[in-house]
């Protein structure tokens, strides 16, 4: 019976017209008057019924339902029409037939505003309605689906999260196995001296036109050996020549310059071979006055 007092004067104070009727018959019921009501056009009207005139007395009706209704507070309700008659029987239409003819229909009407509660006081008064909810339904017992409904949350919560860290372990093992292992040849692999010199014959099958690129090339270290000097000069000019003959051997035999092409790999050759015995000469008498000699032409 508790539970449902409240609910109603829960719904009273969201505006539910049903029961503001119910809660004022609950607590005019010691006067003798019954109440009906109807919102219309943002006004509650409401009719106020007696059997006899001292049971309608204006000013206290007035004061006392403007209490009862400021006590509740209902949302979005503030103007309140009160009329009062003598009881007659059930009419249905009782506010048309107020409205066409409130002279002879009514004993006195009177329109009150009521005070809109205080901020905190609304917010108390919300928070002590959600707490009993939450108390509530905490001493109800759940309902069976519930509990199947949970369980199978939980169930699926703890397996996702078992799942993830076998993903994780297996991620971390694969990692260690082999993640490790590729990361050492990496840092080996970049660690190493990189290989200089004349490039080989695959990388000089891949130019485009390896004739027209050792020539360049040639023109290049014939110009360079003009100022050759040290040991280390003509061992980078040996090095060139040799990457010249090296271009001019990759120009296939469909090519209309392989004729001279075939014979370049050997000037060019010559030249290289040329170039190192200047670099053992100088490496074995180093004289800076030492006359130097330009390789055979290209």
């Amino acid at each position: 019976m508790i539970n449902d007092a409240n609910n109603i004067v829960k719904q009273a104070k969201q505006g539910s017209v049903a029961a503001i009727i119910q809660v004022l018959n609950e607590k005019l019921a010691d006067s003798g008057v019954r109440t009906r009501a109807i919102f219309a056009d943002g006004v509650l009207q409401l009719l106020c019924e007696g059997a006899t005139l001292e049971q309608l007395e204006q000013i206290p009706l007035v004061e006392r339902i403007r209490q009862i209704l400021e006590a509740i507070a209902p949302r979005n309700i503030r103007r309140v029409k009160i009329n009062s008659r003598i009881v007659r029987e059930q009419q249905l239409l009782w506010i048309e037939e107020i409205n066409r003819d409130p002279e002879h229909q009514l004993l006195w009407s009177e329109e009150i505003v009521l005070k809109k509660p205080g901020f905190f006081k609304q917010l108390s008064e919300d928070w002590s309605a959600r707490s009993s909810e939450v108390s509530t339904s905490k001493s109800a017992p759940p309902h069976p689906r519930k509990q199947r409904e949970q369980r199978q949350f939980w169930r699926g919560l703890i397996g996702g999260a078992i799942a993830s860290c076998l993903l994780l372990a297996g991620g971390w093992w694969l990692y260690n196995q082999y993640g490790s292992s590729e990361i050492a040849a990496q840092k080996q692999e970049n660690s190493a001296p990189k290989q200089t010199g004349a490039p080989s014959s695959t990388t000089s099958a891949t130019v485009a036109d390896p004739f027209a690129e050792a020539v360049r090339l040639a023109e290049r270290t014939s110009a360079s050996g003009r100022s050759a000097k040290s040991s280390a000069d003509w061992l980078g000019l040996a090095s060139q020549w040799q990457q010249a003959s090296d271009l001019m051997a990759a120009v296939p035999a469909s090519d209309v310059r392989y004729k001279t092409a075939q014979s370049r790999v050997i000037d060019y050759r010559r030249n290289s071979e040329i170039s190192l015995a200047k670099a053992k000469k100088v490496q074995a008498a180093p004289s800076p006055k030492a006359a130097l000699t330009q390789p055979a032409s290209q």
